[in-house]
């Protein structure tokens, strides 16, 4: 086996569209062949091998199969740097937008009983991240990664702050 990257280990286009069938099937095929069980009789250098590989298969698999994960990787094989750690530029419009979904999330901590508000608030946020999902999607069909690390980050929060929503505890 000889993989560029995880696309390429599974023999898959480098795309943020999978299938999820097709990256399950690819991944239950490469991992039976590199299963270290296979390997049991061979040398130590073998057997060392087919673990490194399993571990390259499970790895690329649990990163294509979430899509957050996908994009990610995607601008990363583009030499794009997220810079999620430093990199908080965002536009005014989604700052404006973030200081009211904050604002509503402490309304929900103060009053945990209010289940309506709660949902109200999840329901916007789930629309948000369908929106800004399908922004990243075409940004790298387009192949645009500076745009679409703009948008990542955007998702990054907006999965954050559903965390945060679905630990409120009535």
């Amino acid at each position: 086996m000889n993989a560029t990257d995880h696309f390429a280990l599974f023999d898959l286009p480098r795309t943020f569209a999978l299938d999820a069938t097709q990256l399950e099937a690819a991944w239950k095929h490469v991992a039976q062949a590199v299963h270290p069980d296979r390997f049991a009789t061979r040398s130590a250098p073998e057997r060392r091998v087919a673990m490194q590989w399993s571990a390259q298969a499970n790895e690329a698999y649990r990163v294509l199969k979430q899509p957050l994960l996908r994009a990610r990787y995607l601008c990363e094989l583009a030499g794009v740097d997220l810079q999620t750690e430093t990199n908080t530029a965002m536009s005014p419009e989604f700052l404006v937008q973030q200081m009211s979904w904050h604002e509503q999330l402490d309304d929900c901590l103060d009053q945990p009983e209010n289940i309506g508000a709660r949902e109200s608030l999840a329901k916007e946020i789930e629309l948000a991240l369908a929106q800004c999902q399908q922004a990243v999607s075409q940004a790298l069909d387009a192949e645009q990664y500076t745009q679409a690390a703009s948008r990542i980050r955007e998702w990054m929060f907006l999965d954050k702050l559903t965390t945060q929503l679905q630990t409120i505890e009535v």
